[in-house]
């Protein structure tokens, strides 16, 4: 014998329950089913609106009374044949006639008891189960409809009433024992107490009437069929990626229902589970899907192919509620005292914390017993605040409980350091946690507005291992950045195939526009973003990117602006990783450049720039590597501008000055206003960051700049700069030749040794390393302890948006 429940919306209308009638004749070909089923869609709650109206004198429960009526008539009307119809539309009219007094009488009293809400409710599952019944003995089935509520018995618990099994399973046999149809047709979620009033049996009760059935009769299997294929690895509505969950043990079914998982409910699962009874859960509209199996006999495994977890589930409107004093230190009867006034006022704890001190007990409730809990708590322990051994009960809502759940964590090292490790990593803050006793799950609270991202990053931790979603934010795409862009669009398949890895870029912003999407901006929404995005600027930017929240998310900020690194501080503070091409940060007040590192480090994100000095050069993190294996760099010196390389490398005399810079600008060497790197500006900063990054607290002013451009060259527009250095063209041929006779050439240098840093203009002989450098490319020579003979030379291209935007690129892969 098999028993399967249908659902509310596995019944909601006469074309699903031909869908059901389809499953109840394959199923019953097999042998005897019996069919419990929910209330229509939707009517239950549409029942108890209308007597709360008619409580409140609202004359509006009538019309939703007739809307109810109507629902059920038309369903007669669609599956019963016109010559059965009259007896049903009939016996439908009878009962409503029956609610409508009812109804009546609560208006008159205006009282609305939950005796009287049972009673209520229950007509939903009485009509429905009738008619379907009527269905399928039209259509020639051997089918009975059995009144469940006048088997299954019950305490006077109205709403959430307790069942009597024993009594229970005495009269569901018998019944079966004396009708042998081959389908039995009943109505769930309705029994009555011993005083034949009516009750019913709370949350998920029609299935509660199913597995009550099952676990009587002793049934071969126990079919729930719902809207959906099963149980999920996560909410599909939290988790895009979330996918059933083929098999699962009725100890982990119970952990992840418990925990909001609502395809199941925890009473529902307990009296199969008992009778070791297999559950499927089944999905109405895809009857061939495969669904969820539901076994005693699925345990744990040290099987390294068995999955850690089976799935995440999440509550949210939850409340922590704590008490706490140096009172409650080594005196028996606190826990039990603070459990016994909540169970007095029916509240549900659903996860307990408590310090080992035994200072302080956390619990977590409903939000919506928030008001109860406070005062039950703070009345039962008045004596003790009084006397300040206890401070009066400590709240706060908002709050999410997030659990992972799996059989085989327990047998596993090191799911609690990867869970807390990838959560860490992405700025969720824990508020309690705790793990049961049999280790099968580990439950979290957090704020509510980080559910939807914490049940990404565990499902894509623990689920999803495959995949690695990458989101990017990148303000400026100019040239460096829509070069990056690109590169991107180009890599991301290969990243995907070879590193499984996907980059998507969420959110993009220039000095007027911004755009944001989830999903990714894809190449033909990227050409067309600058019609349709919105006004932008670096603070709105910025708070778009926090309120949205979004797992493994990086910032890139590919702009000389000054704007943009005033947001930085935010979005380290909520663990969003930096990659910055921008020099303004780094180079900074020194008290700034620390913060915006110890801030990277304290929220465990990261904080990139290795672009600021030799664009896709390996400086900074040669730096680093030096550092960390315990080297320490006496001496930097370098040529750290590719422009100003570029420029000296082409300037021969045989062209003017201005037409070199010029090409320079043209060939995307220089920043808009060449000023910035023949100032010899960038270059001291590029200095100032490689002397910090070395370990010594620099600061730019410090910084010795002997320029070589004549003062007036730096006034008035870049037009005007391009014709006051072609009027001073004889002092930069002077500066050639005086080079060209002493045999050397001219390179604008950085140099940093005994804590002094200084950039200008240089005369370089044959023999320096700095003599044989070419077009664009950098160079920095290392001196450290162990490199004190022979340097550490790191040399090549230096600029240009292809290789700046490649650097980018490798940062940003970098801090995956």
């Amino acid at each position: 014998m098999k028993i399967l429940k249908f659902g509310g919306t596995s019944v909601a209308n006469s074309q699903n329950i031909l869908l059901v009638e389809n499953i109840v004749k394959k199923e019953s070909l097999q042998g005897r089913t019996v069919v419990v089923v929910s209330a229509l869609h939707g009517v239950t709650d549409h029942l108890i609106k209308a007597a709360e109206y008619a409580s409140q004198k609202n004359e509006n429960y009538l019309q939703l009374i007739k809307n109810i009526e109507e629902k059920h008539l038309i369903l007669v009307k669609e599956l019963i044949p016109v010559l059965d119809q009259s007896s049903w539309l009939s016996f439908v009219k009878k009962h409503f006639n029956d609610l409508e007094d009812l109804y009546n009488s609560i208006f008159v009293l205006g009282e609305f008891t939950l005796r009287i809400k049972d009673k209520i409710a229950s007509y939903g599952e009485f009509l429905s189960s009738n008619i379907i019944a009527a269905r399928f003995q039209t259509q020639g089935l051997d089918c009975l409809w059995m009144n469940s509520a006048e088997l299954i018995r019950t305490d006077s618990s109205f709403t959430n009433a307790k069942v009597y099994f024993d009594s229970t399973e005495n009269n569901l046999k018998k019944y079966f024992n004396e009708n042998q149809n081959q389908i039995i047709i009943c109505p769930g979620f309705i029994a009555r107490d011993e005083k034949n009033n009516m009750t019913t049996l709370g949350r998920g009760g029609s299935d509660y009437t199913a597995s009550i059935i099952a676990a009587a009769l002793q049934a071969e299997e126990l079919q729930i069929w719902t809207d959906v294929s099963g149980m999920m690895t996560a909410d599909p509505r939290l988790a895009s990626h979330a996918k059933p969950i083929a098999e699962i043990s009725y100890h982990e079914a119970m952990e992840l229902s418990h925990f909001g998982a609502k395809v199941l409910y925890p009473p529902s699962i307990q009296p199969v589970m008992i009778k070791n009874i297999d559950l499927k859960i089944k999905n109405t509209f895809d009857p061939d899907a495969r669904g969820t199996l539901v076994s005693h006999h699925l345990a744990a495994s040290e099987n390294d192919e068995k999955p850690i977890a089976v799935g995440i589930s999440n509550m949210s409107a939850i409340a922590l509620l704590t008490l706490e004093g140096s009172g409650m230190v080594g005196i028996p009867g606190i826990s039990a005292k603070l459990f016994q006034c909540l169970s007095h006022e029916k509240i549900n704890i659903i996860l307990i914390t408590q310090g080992s001190s035994e200072h302080s007990i956390t619990i977590a409730i409903n939000e919506k017993d928030i008001f109860y809990a406070e005062n039950a708590i703070n009345s039962s322990f008045a004596d003790d605040i009084n006397l300040k051994r206890v401070t009066p009960v400590k709240i706060e809502s908002g709050l999410s409980i997030i659990a992972l759940v799996g059989e085989n964590m327990k047998s596993r090292s090191g799911v609690s350091a990867k869970m807390f490790g990838c959560l860490g990593n992405n700025g969720i803050n824990i508020r309690a946690i705790a793990q049961g006793s049999s280790e099968r799950n580990i439950s979290i609270v957090i704020s509510e507005t980080d559910a939807k991202k914490t049940v990404n990053i565990l499902h894509e931790e623990f689920f999803e291992s495959e995949i690695k979603q990458i989101h990017l934010y990148i303000c400026g795409t100019g040239n460096v950045g829509s070069k990056l862009i690109q590169q991107i669009y180009n890599q991301n398949q290969y990243l995907r195939e070879h590193f499984l890895i996907n980059l998507r870029i969420a959110g993009l912003s220039n000095s007027r526009h911004m755009i944001f999407s989830d999903h990714g901006i894809n190449q033909e929404e990227y050409s067309e973003w600058k019609e349709q995005g919105e006004e932008a600027s670096a603070q709105k930017f910025a708070e778009e990117i926090i309120s949205r929240n979004l797992r493994n998310s990086v910032f890139v900020d590919v702009t000389a602006s000054s704007k943009i690194p005033e947001v930085y501080e935010s979005l380290l503070k909520r663990s969003i990783t930096i990659v910055a091409c921008n020099k303004i940060a780094a180079s900074s007040d020194f008290e700034t450049y620390k913060t915006l590192k110890n801030t990277a480090r304290n929220h465990r994100c990261n904080f990139y720039f290795e672009t600021n000095v030799g664009a896709g050069l390996p400086v900074i993190g040669t730096i680093s590597d030096l550092i960390k294996s315990g080297d320490k760099i006496t001496s930097i010196q370098a040529v750290l501008s590719g422009t100003l390389n570029f420029v000296f490398n082409n300037y021969d005399g045989s062209r003017t000055f201005s037409e070199v810079v010029a090409q320079a600008q043209k060939e995307g060497y220089t920043e808009p206003d060449p000023r910035l790197d023949l100032s010899g500006t960038d270059v001291a900063r590029k200095i100032l960051i490689l002397a910090r990054e070395a370990g010594y607290p620099l600061q730019f002013e410090e910084i010795e700049n002997t320029g070589f451009l004549p003062e007036e060259c730096m006034q008035g527009s870049v037009e005007d700069f391009y014709k006051k250095l072609t009027e001073y063209e004889d002092h930069f041929k002077n500066l050639f030749n005086e080079s060209r006779k002493a045999g050397k050439i001219l390179k604008y240098t950085a140099e940093f040794k005994n804590g002094k840093a200084n950039v200008g203009l240089q005369h370089v002989a044959p023999e320096s390393d700095l003599f044989h450098l070419y077009g664009k490319d950098n160079i920095v020579i290392f001196k450290t302890l162990r490199y004190s003979e022979q340097p550490l030379v790191v040399k090549g291209a230096g600029a240009g948006a292809e290789v700046t935007a490649s650097g980018v690129f490798a940062d940003i892969m970098r801090s995956i």
